[in-house]
């Protein structure tokens, strides 16, 4: 009897993150048709919040490093100086952060323990 309502459960819980995901990706469509011009607001935002978020996650990532205790910060500025090198040069997100995080995570499991 408990599997059966387990099971439910799940795919109620399922079915409305599915929803609500849906929802909140149509909604702006809905409201800004591709012909209606956007509100000045909203296109300063859409310039400045790319490097409003990359800079809080910046701050988010480093907030716990201490550069007085081994390894001195080191996986943390070797990754970053690599994904901003990497940014520099294919001007991408994606190939940055992907070898950023995998370098750092080498780097802090393997190099540096």
């Amino acid at each position: 009897m408990t599997e059966s309502v387990g099971w439910q459960h799940s795919a109620l819980i399922v079915l409305v993150c599915a929803i609500v995901t849906l929802f909140t990706r149509a909604v702006p469509f809905a409201m800004f048709p591709e012909k209606k011009e956007l509100p000045r607001a909203l296109k300063y935002l859409g310039k400045v919040m790319n490097g409003a978020v990359m800079g809080m996650l910046a701050v988010y990532c480093f907030r716990n490093t201490s550069v007085l205790t081994p390894p001195y910060a080191l996986p943390e500025m070797i990754a970053s100086l690599v994904t901003v090198g990497l940014y520099l040069w294919r001007k991408s997100i994606l190939l940055p952060v992907a070898a950023g995080t995998a370098l750092y995570m080498v780097l802090s499991q393997c190099v540096f323990t």
